[in-house]
């Protein structure tokens, strides 16, 4: 196959939880078992992070890659979802995957993969520890893509655990309390690992203690007050947060001899973008008119959103907004500004919400504003509507910032 036909393969065959929601999500890790044991278990031998969280966990996992990448470490990063490119989950020090790669690990193991019938994210999570093995990374920073427990990349055993914190999302698969939600993320607290604990308090922080010391696992919570000492090149003081708990987490692999110096940390931290082509946190896209996109869709995300609007001097806020359909979204949209005029618009995924419905809701919640028949025309209608001084702000969903980045 060529490369767009092993995609299409792994697109339509296999589903991807990302584009249509809970159908493709496999609440267990018999496949993923069974992958590793068709490869001869590439995740055995792999020295990792393993990072999980309802917010910035892939701002984390990329600030960590960052730092082994200054520290001269041959770094692996697997995250999710991606933005433009498929590659983009799969890295070595900021280096895509190659199509080639991909191409011939589909055929190569395709005909032992197919009675497994493996998910899209478990042939991802199968393709990039295999790859990692192949090319000896020195460590990899491994990001969950939902909850922890029952995801697909919970078969490691790393050097370190990492969660960041606990928000509302994917109630429906991961519980409907916070506390349901914070056992599924602790899932991948392993027997000795140490676990560092971004922000977390009261009963939420209780079932990190309780399963940590179920199976002696080292666990520490992260000082979130002092003052950061460190440049960043991710903005806004949630950033400054997954700063702090990616340094704990250093400061804890350094405990167990790797080689990180204060001068690998200082320049990994602000130059994490162009080290990893971290792409989606409050990026500027655009000058005149001043137009930023934000991957925050959840409650905890939009509340970030907001908050780096009040720190962004601006005239009139138009935003270009759009969600999925399988998640309730009356709390988010709380969360959105009402003083701002909004170009409602649905991008170009089956899970994604229509348009009109969208505007409807949108209006329960205060938001009044136009919908748009794509991502794009909405991006134009909105960038032309904008006057001097005025801000051009693009979130709701990964698959809308996906359609704007260039």
């Amino acid at each position: 196959m060529t490369y767009a036909e092993t995609l299409a393969y792994l697109y339509a065959q296999l589903p991807m939880f990302h584009r249509i929601g809970k159908a493709a999500y496999k609440a267990d890790l018999n496949n993923t078992h069974a992958l590793m044991d068709a490869l001869g278990h590439p995740e055995l031998g792999l020295k990792c992070v393993h990072v999980a969280g309802t917010n910035g966990k892939g701002s984390t996992s990329h600030m960590l890659a960052s730092v082994f990448q200054e520290a001269g470490l041959r770094t692996g990063l697997y995250t999710s979802p991606h933005l433009k490119d498929f590659r983009e989950r799969i890295r070595i020090n900021g280096a895509m995957i190659p199509e080639t790669e991909i191409t011939a690990f589909v055929e190569t193991h395709r005909a032992t993969f197919e009675p497994i019938q493996p998910s899209f994210f478990e042939w991802t999570v199968a393709l990039a520890f295999d790859w990692f093995r192949k090319e000896r990374v020195d460590i990899a920073i491994i990001e969950t893509g939902l909850g922890g427990r029952l995801d697909s990349t919970n078969v490691v055993t790393p050097e370190a655990s990492v969660i960041t914190n606990i928000g509302w999302d994917h109630a429906d698969l991961l519980g409907n309390t916070l506390e349901a939600i914070a056992a599924e993320k602790a899932g991948i607290i392993k027997p000795g690992v140490p676990v560092i604990i971004g922000e977390a308090e009261g009963s939420i922080a209780a079932v990190f203690q309780r399963t940590a010391e179920g199976v002696q696992a080292p666990i520490s919570f992260v000082d979130q007050s002092f003052a950061l000492r460190y440049a960043l090149d991710l903005a806004g003081p949630h950033q400054e947060r997954n700063a702090r708990t990616v340094l704990a987490a250093l400061r804890e692999l350094q405990s167990k001899g790797w080689p990180i110096t204060e001068a690998h940390i200082a320049h990994g931290l602000a130059k994490t973008c162009a080290n990893t082509g971290f792409m989606g946190r409050w990026q500027v896209l655009k000058r005149e008119p001043l137009t930023i996109a934000d991957v925050g869709h959840n409650v905890d995300g939009l509340r970030v959103v907001k908050e780096m609007l009040e720190r962004t001097p601006h005239q009139h806020l138009h935003v270009v907004y759009g969600t999925v359909a399988d998640k309730d979204i009356s709390a988010a949209l709380k969360e959105l500004p009402r003083a701002a005029t909004y170009y409602f618009c649905k991008a170009d995924i089956p899970r994604a919400l229509d348009a009109d419905a969208l505007q409807l809701q949108a209006q329960n919640a205060g938001l009044r504003g136009s919908v748009f028949p794509t991502v794009r025309a909405a991006l134009v209608a909105a960038q032309q509507a904008a006057g001097p001084g005025d801000l051009v702000l693009v979130t709701g969903s990964v698959f809308v910032v996906a359609e704007v980045i260039a």
